[in-house]
């Protein structure tokens, strides 16, 4: 929340009555829709390079669309959770799509341009964040490429 805070963006705390490490949950407790939930989820490459891919949160994710975005990465597969923790600073089911440990590239969904608002990770389990796409998307900055990097898009 600090980045938030840091960028005065505008955004509304959703705290939860039980811990929710999955989508599904996570929107039933903050009482949204599961497309406006973001999920990230953290890929790392052969070489040992990571990216965070983040799209709504009904979508599965098409590894090798990623890769499209992230020129030099190769053999792109899902981070362990000990990965997850060191690179990100958040524990499996609750990372937030910044305020990261290491300088990684994420990776947007353009699914998630349709939406006007967004609910995110905070990185408790017990607390969510909605604010603004566009909030969101000034907040991660340069580093962020927007494409197609879930299945079944046309």
């Amino acid at each position: 929340m600090r980045i938030l805070d840091a960028s005065h963006a505008g955004f509304r705390m959703l705290p939860h009555k039980r811990i929710a490490m999955t989508v599904p949950l996570a929107a039933a407790e903050r009482q949204v829709p599961v497309e406006e939930m973001v999920k990230c989820i953290l890929l790392k490459d052969k070489a040992g390079k990571f990216v965070l891919a983040c799209l709504t949160g009904e979508a599965d994710l098409d590894v090798q669309r990623v890769r499209e975005h992230v020129p030099g990465y190769a053999r792109l597969s899902f981070a362990s959770p000990q990965e997850i923790t060191a690179i990100t600073g958040y524990e499996l089911g609750s990372v937030a799509p910044f305020s990261l440990r290491a300088a990684i590239p994420v990776v947007m969904d353009e699914a998630l341009e349709r939406c006007e608002r967004v609910n995110i990770s905070s990185g408790d389990p017990r607390l969510g964040l909605e604010l603004a796409r566009t909030e969101l998307m000034r907040c991660l900055g340069d580093r962020t490429h927007v494409g197609v990097i879930r299945k079944n898009a046309a």
